[in-house]
């Protein structure tokens, strides 16, 4: 399933939108219900979250790694999550636009699923990933408008 999503970033340059997502303790705090997010390794992280929207409830372990990074451009984000509602492998590519009002931030991810997930359809899948989606954009770019002392 393909899951697209856009968020502007307003009064931002793509530079300091970059410098917030590339920073462990910024992508924790933005993540909705994340109680964990630690590096591992170069550019590999592992986090836990929790998720409770409709069917799809439950504590998801995941593995994240950032590859092809083109600052400030660009990167792919790769995800491999499990939890007793089933696993989500996910490659998103993340591109950074410079836009009238700030920078526009495209996500297009290619996104699989298992277990009680993959039986509830895309539809129900998709839609969470759109509000989790948007709940983490709106807190990064509150934490990098701090950081640019807006």
């Amino acid at each position: 399933m393909e899951i697209k999503h856009k968020y502007t970033f307003k009064d931002l340059s793509k530079q300091e939108v970059w410098d917030v997502i590339q920073d462990p303790e910024a992508l924790q705090a933005a993540l909705p219900n994340c109680e964990t997010f630690e590096e591992v390794g170069d550019e590999e992280y592992k986090a836990v979250m929790k998720i409770n929207m409709g069917a799809i409830q439950g504590e998801f372990t995941a593995d994240v790694q950032q590859v092809d990074k083109k600052e400030p451009d660009s990167y792919r984000l790769l995800v491999k999550a499990k939890g007793k509602p089933g696993e989500i492998e996910a490659d998103a590519n993340m591109i950074l636009d410079e836009a009238d009002e700030g920078t526009e931030l495209s996500c297009i991810a290619e996104v699989g699923s298992t277990g009680l997930m993959a039986t509830v359809g895309q539809r129900m899948v998709g839609g969470v990933a759109k509000v989790v989606l948007g709940q983490f954009f709106k807190d990064i770019e509150k934490q990098a408008k701090q950081a640019a002392g807006q």
